[in-house]
């Protein structure tokens, strides 16, 4: 069976400028090579965290800045990279794509994901999100890339309360699943690690969720707890509160025979 695969899981407290988040950045992807990971992935925003309309102002394409610098890192240090999420400039005008990017260690970009689903939400009489003034939808098309044999299925964030899109990245044959996110702390603390725990049982695939922590901008705060879970849901590494990156390795042959001594994926009746 394939060699393990060890992964770095960022945990990032973003702000509203760019520089110093690229910066931490770079350091981390340098950090995780000389520690042996093949692939290190950031959360949502995480060259940028700032209000939908200061994202919509800084928004760059793809062969843009952001997203040079860290190809560039990518082919230096050799790792895979996934830059959990940016703000991408769209066709329309006045709104943004939510961007997700794997680059391979050749800096590469392997597979682009635009978040489907947007965050429109009235959490508490005080607490209101509308992503879709400002961010527009990708298509709903499931994305999954091949890098270092395995199968990779990509989503953003809110993406992870439509079980449905997760159905279809393991039916395209994802083993792994990326959620980067910058989940606020309200919603994080009651649904985060229930929810990553069933998109893991319930695929038999293992789950990574690199995470925005702490305090961003005026009331905007998020939950942490940057997670790697095996397909069976356990924890295999966790970071609470504190911004950095934890590595974990992922096995195929324990995917294998989760997927074997239980093959719920063949028994679907759809």
């Amino acid at each position: 069976m394939s060699d393990p695969l060890r992964v770095a899981v960022a945990q990032m407290n973003s702000k509203g400028e760019v520089a110093p988040n690229l910066r931490r950045m770079s350091q981390w992807i340098a950090e995780a090579a000389d520690d042996g990971c093949k692939l290190i992935a950031f959360p949502e925003n995480a060259p940028l965290l700032a209000s939908e309309r200061v994202k919509l102002q800084q928004a760059e394409p793809l062969n843009g800045p952001q997203i040079s610098t860290l190809r560039e890192m990518a082919l230096k240090k050799q790792i895979a990279v996934l830059v959990g999420s940016f703000a991408e400039k769209s066709p329309i005008k006045g709104k943004s794509f939510n961007t997700s990017v794997l680059l391979d260690p050749e800096g590469e970009i392997v597979a682009i994901y635009r978040k489907m689903h947007l965050f429109d939400v009235n959490i508490a009489e005080d607490t209101s999100f509308l992503e879709s003034k400002f961010v527009l939808a990708g298509p709903a098309t499931p994305v999954v890339a091949d890098l270092f044999g395995w199968r990779i299925g990509l989503s953003i964030c809110y993406d992870l309360r439509f079980p449905e899109l997760y159905r279809a990245l393991s039916k395209a044959g994802a083993e792994l699943l990326c959620v980067p996110a910058a989940f606020t702390f309200r919603t994080g603390s009651a649904h985060w690690h229930t929810l990553l725990k069933a998109r893991a049982i319930e695929n038999l695939a293992y789950v990574i969720a690199p995470a925005q922590a702490g305090r961003h901008y005026g009331k905007r705060e998020s939950y942490g707890h940057a997670l790697m879970l095996s397909p069976w849901g356990e924890i295999i590494a966790e970071q609470a509160l504190e911004t950095g990156w934890l590595a974990g390795e992922l096995h195929k042959n324990h995917l294998v025979k989760c997927r074997q001594n239980l093959p719920s994926l063949t028994h679907r009746r759809m």
